[in-house]
């Protein structure tokens, strides 16, 4: 591997470009490709020129000079670039943690990664307390429940709309309730940490979720109650959301760079 990480960001949308913002000072990081379908390179090249001027724009990971993927584009680009490259032997970082919830997805993650004798890691993205969280599943889990908790807004888009006027709404209402499992597939773009939460602690379909519109709160409110032989703890967190995707928390974006960073860091917690 080069003195210099070189890194294949997979993806250029809100995510994928405020993390090139992030990571413009990073000397230890290089974004060589930006990998994006043939037919946005129009719109992603005013951003490649303007916050990695030396990345290419490609419609695949490049053969050659790549020692990092990181994914921030969705399913069907972990279907159709990260499993290649983990079977090429090229580690990777995922962000779209709630795509997993695709029957088979995540056995197929780790089956390219041992292929390719390498590893995928998913990030926590928006939530915190995961370490613990997956440390209290060696010592036994009895029940993990999460808390979505967004204003009306956030919820655009998604199956929410059809049945509430989100617009309308004056007190808070809950719009689902069910599996991490369901969550995810519904609700894939918000429901990124009922999944991440769910594959830290009891699985998708034994992780209770449930999802709130809230014209009460203008930050993205995350809780998780969890329950074992190591005690119990709860946890709330209070996001802001992405400026350019209110759907998605900007810590998302923060840890997506921590472990980028992480990767290259003599000390790294």
């Amino acid at each position: 591997m080069s003195a210099i990480t070189r890194i294949a960001l997979v993806g250029c949308g809100a995510i994928g470009a405020s993390m090139l913002e992030l990571l413009q000072a990073d000397t230890a990081l290089e974004i060589r490709a930006i990998v994006v379908p043939a037919d946005a390179f129009a719109s992603a090249q005013a951003t490649a020129r303007r916050l990695a001027p030396g990345a290419q724009l490609v419609s695949s990971v490049p053969a050659e000079g790549i020692d990092l993927v990181v994914e921030a584009a969705g399913h069907a680009a972990i279907e159709e670039h990260v499993l290649a490259a983990l079977k090429r032997g090229l580690p990777c970082i995922v962000a779209s943690v709630g795509a997993l919830s695709a029957p088979g997805l995540a056995e197929k993650l780790e089956a390219a990664a041992a292929e390719g004798r390498t590893q995928v890691q998913l990030i926590a993205g928006a939530i915190g307390a995961i370490d613990a969280l997956a440390a209290a599943r060696i010592g036994g889990l009895d029940v993990v429940h999460y808390t979505g908790r967004k204003p009306p807004r956030a919820w655009k888009g998604t199956p929410a709309e059809q049945s509430h006027d989100l617009e309308a709404l004056t007190r808070e209402t809950v719009i689902f309730e069910g599996s991490a499992r369901e969550a995810a597939t519904l609700y894939p773009k918000n429901a990124n940490v009922a999944a991440t939460v769910s594959l830290a602690g009891l699985g998708l379909d034994r992780t209770l979720v449930r999802l709130i519109a809230d014209p009460a709160v203008a930050d993205n409110v995350h809780v998780v109650e969890a329950q074992g032989a190591f005690g119990s703890f709860e946890l709330t967190m209070r996001n802001k959301p992405l400026a350019a995707n209110p759907k998605t928390s900007a810590l998302t974006v923060y840890s997506a760079v921590r472990a980028l960073r992480n990767r290259v860091a003599a000390l790294a917690i």
